[in-house]
């Protein structure tokens, strides 16, 4: 009688047994649960940065492939060396990429320049930065892109032409009035040091032919010149 049942006895070691092996379980079933819930979050972690790298890269390829155009700017360039490098420089700098260069040394400007015609890449929105940083080196721009120099007039100026330094007056029309000198004819019947007319044909921004004419109406005013002006539309 003082002895236990054996079968209580059995139940009891197993009792036992398995109090002691459920906290050791547990805790293992813990340590496998918090190794998911520690490595879950980096695992997370990392799909969501490759998946923000992927959408950027998206992104950039979507903004390079559709959003560069070609472009052709016409310029007029003294010819002297360094005078192309000089041209191309501000191209580069604003984010525009060289295609081709063509020199016409064959069609001398009235003002013994020479034409370049260069074909260019970038951004439409970048295309602006090109042309005014070619304008902001001092290169004579006289086409930039299919909207600019859209209209062309023709004035009459009279007075003492070559005597007033005829070149300086030109390269004040063009910085000043934003037009390109496409064509000069000269008349002095009676020598340089008399009176002379000069007929210039000249490229401008659609709708500034207003502006133009004033710049001219003022430089004329300053060199003592009379500036015969066109009807709107039609030749002087």
């Amino acid at each position: 009688m003082g002895n236990e049942p054996a079968g209580d006895g059995q139940a009891a070691d197993e009792a036992d047994a398995t109090g002691d092996a459920d906290p050791e379980t547990t805790a293992v079933d813990h340590a496998a649960t918090s190794d998911d819930a520690d490595g879950n979050p980096n695992t997370d972690s990392e799909d969501a940065e490759t998946t923000t790298d992927a959408e950027t890269e998206t992104e950039t390829e979507t903004e390079t492939d559709g959003g560069v155009h070609a472009y052709t700017v016409r310029l007029e360039l003294v010819d002297e060396p360094g005078e192309l490098l000089r041209a191309l420089s501000p191209i580069a700098d604003n984010g525009g990429n060289l295609l081709s260069i063509h020199h016409e040394r064959g069609n001398i400007t009235p003002r013994g320049h020479i034409p370049v015609e260069v074909d260019l890449e970038c951004p439409p929105d970048r295309f602006d930065d090109v042309v005014e940083g070619l304008r902001g080196a001092g290169v004579n721009v006289i086409q930039a892109g299919a909207e600019r120099y859209g209209e062309e007039i023709s004035v009459v100026l009279v007075g003492h032409l070559v005597e007033n330094d005829l070149s300086e007056t030109l390269s004040r029309i063009e910085t000043e009035a934003d037009a390109a000198v496409i064509d000069l004819s000269l008349a002095a019947p009676d020598g340089t040091e008399a009176t002379s007319s000069a007929r210039l044909r000249l490229a401008v921004d659609s709708g500034r032919t207003d502006a133009a004419l004033e710049a001219i109406r003022s430089i004329g005013s300053a060199k003592d010149l009379t500036v015969v002006e066109p009807l709107l539309g039609g030749d002087a």
